[in-house]
């Protein structure tokens, strides 16, 4: 029986393993979600020039400021710089125009009445040198890193691509997922049941997990309990995808047959078998190209885990990404822990008072019992032999 490796043993093992996807270009509106390859950098200053931040009238502030302006021209959004031609002379604006030359000095629209050809400052109102002026490269100035290689773009991100002149972009290249079943009892989810027989849904659950982080580009297979007929799937599988997931058959049971097709299509195992409760059976190797495996147990509790534990952060962490999968909570109950095996217990988070993020055990009864988990957020794992831990203690949170 092979033996077991540590949780930390198993995530090193497969980071230090794990290939490179590469990257493409694209065009920016198909970078949303993706993974960014290269630094960007300011194509100019932001603003490129002072700009008016309120609809109204632009000044030359000065100490002995007079309350009424000779109205001379009007600066509107995208039109050319105007200038003012005196002291006591004011120029209309609009939000998002350029400051008129000779002007420092910008009076909200309901600060001034017009009156015929000026304007005249309400009573009381005492305006101040700069107010309402975004300055020129107050954000940024030209060549000016603004988002490093690793960030996953989203909003914000693709605004600054967009105001920079990226039209298009280097992003990680998508690996392409197959994620397999295994077993004699599973149907598909629209097939009427019969006896003995249970509907897949450790695929969808797993292609969701992935989905939910920007992996698109995953096909669904299943294959019955067969050495033949797993070998063949598997070999096909592996010539056309950069990632293979499996489900079931990885175990020490008699029809357990996904270790040893692996190992005949030169596969080589990484390890086998994690000191964790659940999910202890998985398995990891790397195909002859390159392709990784990840073989999970076919429970659905321990398969969920394992995917959100090691695949999705591996995944992620090979496309280059920056951020990471792990969170840090605090036990609002106690929790017993294993003597031997690190384990796993879903949980629902929530906020307390003091704005810390504090976790509810909701253990699953058995690794096959996964009808509770829709009321929890994710995992925790607790390190082994700790004895019972007390409401308070901090955790590793790995979400859905």
């Amino acid at each position: 029986m092979t033996e077991l490796i540590s949780v930390a043993q198993a995530e090193s093992l497969i980071a230090e393993h794990m290939p490179s996807f590469g990257s493409e270009r694209v065009p920016l509106h198909q970078a949303a979600g993706r993974i960014l390859r290269q630094p960007v950098y300011a194509e100019h200053d932001h603003p490129p020039f002072d700009r008016v931040m309120m609809d109204g009238i632009a000044i030359h502030w000065h100490e002995n400021l007079p309350r009424a302006f000779t109205l001379t021209g009007v600066q509107l959004a995208g039109m050319a710089m105007q200038a003012l031609v005196a002291t006591d002379t004011c120029i209309e604006v609009t939000t998002g125009a350029m400051l008129p030359a000779g002007c420092d000095c910008v009076i909200p629209v309901e600060q001034a009445q017009r009156d015929g050809d000026s304007y005249r400052l309400v009573d009381g109102y005492q305006p101040a040198r700069g107010q309402f002026i975004h300055s020129r490269g107050s954000d940024c100035v030209v060549g000016e890193q603004l988002l490093d290689v690793g960030t996953r773009i989203g909003a914000p991100e693709m605004a600054l691509l967009a105001a920079n002149g990226f039209a298009q972009i280097e992003v990680a290249a998508m690996p392409s997922i197959a994620i397999v079943s295994t077993g004699d009892e599973l149907v598909d989810v629209g097939a009427p049941l019969g006896e003995g027989q249970i509907r897949r849904s450790n695929d969808i659950a797993v292609a969701t997990a992935l989905r939910l982080h920007g992996f698109e580009r995953i096909a669904i297979e299943h294959v019955i309990d067969d050495e033949q007929a797993t070998r063949h799937t598997l070999a096909r599988l592996l010539a056309t995808h950069d990632v293979l997931i499996l489900s079931g058959g990885v175990s020490m049971g008699q029809r357990d047959y996904v270790p040893s097709a692996l190992q005949a299509l030169d596969v080589r195992r990484v390890f086998h078998r994690i000191a964790q409760k659940p999910g202890k059976p998985m398995w990891f190797g790397i195909g002859p190209q390159q392709q990784c495996v990840f073989a999970l147990p076919g429970n659905p509790v321990s398969a969920l885990v394992c995917a959100v534990r090691y695949v999705r952060p591996a995944l992620l962490a090979a496309m280059g990404t920056t951020a990471t999968s792990v969170e840090t909570v605090c036990l609002d109950a106690s929790m017993d822990t294993h003597a031997m095996l690190t384990s796993f217990v879903p949980a629902h988070v929530h906020t307390d008072a003091l704005g810390l993020t504090m976790a509810h055990p909701v253990p699953s009864r058995t690794s096959g019992d996964f009808s509770s988990l829709p009321r929890t957020h994710g995992v925790l794992q607790l390190a082994p032999g700790l004895g019972p831990l007390p409401a308070g203690a901090v955790a590793a949170f790995y979400r859905w």
